[in-house]
């Protein structure tokens, strides 16, 4: 089950109010606030969709860039240190501090996503 809904490389979250009775979301990953809302599945999806053009053209008409999301980096604060300890270990390996990072990274998700075929 995916609480994401995605269109044209942008991704959508999928709430529901109770309080209110609505599907309700906004684009995620990106700083620019974008919202939508409807009744149902497909209409918060249609509505998602609209949010996405919408976005893209409000931002062509004010002549700037849209936000992309996931850009391929991001910022890690990893505290002091587990700082050394990567660096340590990108100095012995002959390699970057973002190689260690990405490794680690790529292992961690690997991992994750066996395991999750392991539940499913």
């Amino acid at each position: 089950m995916s609480d994401l809904l995605e269109y044209q490389g942008y991704f959508g979250s999928v709430h529901y109010s109770k309080e209110d009775d609505v599907l309700h979301g906004r684009l995620e990953f990106i700083r620019d606030l974008v919202t939508y809302e409807a009744q149902d599945v497909l209409g918060l999806k249609l509505a998602f969709q609209e949010s996405v053009d919408d976005y893209l053209q409000f931002c062509q008409d004010q002549g700037r860039s849209p936000d992309t999301p996931l850009k391929g980096s991001f910022n890690v604060r990893p505290g002091r240190e587990l700082h050394k300890r990567a660096a340590l270990c990108a100095k012995r390996q002959g390699i970057s501090l973002n190689a260690v990072v990405v490794n680690a990274l790529r292992q961690s998700l690997e991992a994750d996503i066996q395991s999750s075929d392991q539940l499913a």
